[in-house]
């Protein structure tokens, strides 16, 4: 060994007391280049908090966090991307992902500082100087990792769906709802925005996996009508799904109508969980809707007893009554009633509650009664004239086309309104071989009705007559009296009267119109008929509505007899079939806890 190798530690030393060569920062001269992957930005106010950057970082370098002034709400989960710079890698696969395309990286890389935890920091919510820097990298235009575009849903063409009752939509093949579940990203935002809360993304991973026996399970867990949701279901949560803030929304309610498709319901009792042994308790469920069914449905799986009354001669209310059978068949709704019927539930069909039996009677002899009696009283037109024998109900009108009667609707009908009911009620007129003008007080943008509906009516060739305020129906002359009648109606504009609100019509002066038609269908709303309701009861009542709590258990207070429960449509102002089958569950748990079951 040379004597060199004993002295060169040594003389390093020297170099102990010298200036370090080390700057504080050594490359201030230096940016980024213009699509260098430097450190994250994040538009928080765009950013939906669906945590697809959470799951394809490799390093685990992303946590979702809560972030101050970003709540949850429809389509956002409050919750935003948190980087540690101590396991990022700065790949942009995070950037890539991105659905709504919030996610960024700027040119920035110099930061220094002593304490290691600043490195971890939540984009857009915690300030940067390199917030709203326009250089760095983004995802490339026309660029996604995703497809933005959903499997196209077979249909009848509408030239050819107005001239009959088929199904317009034909449903999924398995390849295209493999390939539509393919497109979801398990996020989970959707969940929240579903009145029944269903696990989403559970079943669409089961038409994935092609585990439908999971997904039926799935599907069962919090509602008991895949078969009537998968076709008519408001899909709210597709209006949340991440997907759809730079693409298309994932076909949810299609697929989950794929599923109940595909399975036999000889075959639903090998995938779905079996009633519990008895509890000798017994349960009244006044309407045969989706509310009471469901109602029905889980409070059997707990052990009661459940009788349901329907004052109709089938099951189903508005489902069956309500919906024409092009976008709900019955086939599809009686695969859902019969499934639940198969468990023991007793439907009395034909019966009225007030008048072969009353309400007194059922909280005597059952130790719960739910009433979700829907909205079955149509709302007039509340002009002169209102009364006149071609002025009919739409509900009406559509439940006789449910029991195959005919209509005698003439060659020109009038349909006012603008929810699903008055849609409904054009398309039937049309496939009546009808001309058929829709009328609506407000804009097209304004009509309560689905999106899909409104353009499908408007397809089939309903003529839409916006800003129309009726004024009054008169008896039409000649050789048409009493056969027509005519409508009145003055044109508006839409006036923003107060900030924040929607825009109120307002006549405009001199500005009326009348036209002739055969018929005029009231679509405008319904009540509910509470007429069953003794004041005896002792159910409390607030604007014709049942006062329910959380769990829909109205406070009877100590009139002696069951308590009463109500929901859906009767007290729930969504009124829709999914928020009805949500209180349905819900009420079924209030009564199981109540009554003294598992639940208490």
């Amino acid at each position: 060994m040379d004597i060199k190798d004993f002295i060169a530690p040594f003389a390093v030393w020297k170099r102990a007391f010298e200036k370090p060569f080390t700057v504080k920062k050594p490359i201030d001269d230096r940016p980024g280049a213009p699509r260098y992957r430097g450190f994250h930005i994040n538009d928080a106010d765009k950013c939906v908090g669906c945590g697809t950057c959470e799951a394809i970082c490799m390093n685990k370098a992303i946590d979702m966090v809560p972030a101050p002034g970003h709540d949850a709400g429809p389509g956002d989960s409050g919750l935003r991307p948190r980087i540690d710079y101590g396991r990022c890698c700065w790949c942009a696969l995070c950037v890539d992902i991105c659905p709504s395309g919030s996610l960024g990286m700027s040119n920035e890389y110099v930061w220094i500082d002593s304490d290691p935890e600043v490195f971890r920091y939540t984009p857009g919510v915690e300030p940067k100087p390199w917030d709203g820097a326009e250089l760095g990298y983004r995802r490339a235009e026309g660029y996604r990792l995703l497809d933005e575009h959903r499997v196209d849903m077979p249909e009848l063409h509408h030239a050819e769906a107005v001239k009959s009752f088929l199904e317009l939509v034909r449903g999924y093949s398995r390849q295209q709802a493999e390939k539509e579940a393919d497109r979801c990203v398990s996020c989970g935002v959707c969940i929240a925005s579903c009145p029944a809360h269903m696990d989403i993304p559970g079943y669409i991973k089961a038409v994935r996996d092609g585990e439908l026996d999971t997904g039926l399970r799935l599907l069962y867990e919090t509602n008991p009508f895949p078969e009537a949701c998968g076709r008519i279901c408001t899909h709210l949560c597709e209006e949340a799904c991440s997907i759809g803030t730079g693409g298309d929304p994932v076909a949810i309610r299609w697929l989950k109508r794929y599923i109940a498709d595909q399975v036999e319901l000889s075959d639903y009792a090998k995938a779905l969980p079996r009633a519990e042994a008895p509890t000798g308790r017994k349960v009244a469920v006044v309407g045969a809707g989706p509310g009471g069914l469901s109602a029905a449905y889980y409070l059997t799986l707990l052990g009661y007893k459940v009788t349901v009354f329907e004052k109709d001669g089938e099951a189903g209310g508005m489902l069956r009554y309500g919906i024409p059978e092009y976008r709900l068949p019955y086939p599809a709704l009686d695969k859902d009633i019969g499934y639940i019927e198969s468990l023991g539930v007793g439907i009395k069909r034909g019966v009225s509650i007030g008048k072969e039996i009353t309400l007194a009677k059922l909280r005597a002899d059952y130790d719960a009664v739910y009433l979700s009696t829907g909205l079955p009283t149509a709302y007039g037109l509340e002009v002169p004239g209102d009364k006149h024998p071609r002025v009919l109900d739409g509900v009406a009108v559509l439940a006789a086309a449910t029991r195959g009667e005919e209509l005698r609707l003439g060659e020109r009908v009038a349909v006012i309104g603008g929810g699903n009911v008055a849609m409904d009620a054009a398309r039937t007129a049309l496939r009546h071989g009808a001309k058929v003008d829709i009328l609506y007080r407000r804009r097209e943008q304004d009509m309560p009705a689905d999106a899909e509906e409104i353009s499908e009516a408007k397809a089939e060739g309903a003529r839409l007559v916006e800003k129309a305020i009726p004024l009054e129906v008169k008896d039409a002359a000649g050789a048409y009296a009493g056969k027509s009648a005519i409508f009145v109606w003055n044109d508006a504009v839409m006036v923003q009267k107060e900030p924040g609100k929607r825009p109120v019509p307002e006549p405009i002066p001199g500005a009326v119109r009348e036209e002739r038609y055969d018929s005029i269908i009231a679509a405008i709303g319904q009540g509910p008929d509470l007429s069953f309701v003794a004041e005896s009861d002792g159910v409390p009542m607030k604007r014709f509505k049942p006062i329910v709590d959380a769990d829909g258990k109205a406070s009877t207070g100590t009139v002696a007899g069951a308590p009463v429960f109500a929901g859906g449509d009767l007290v729930n102002d969504r009124k829709d079939a999914i928020s009805a089958i949500a209180d349905g569950h819900r009420a079924a748990v209030g009564i199981d806890r109540l009554l003294g079951g598992k639940g208490a």
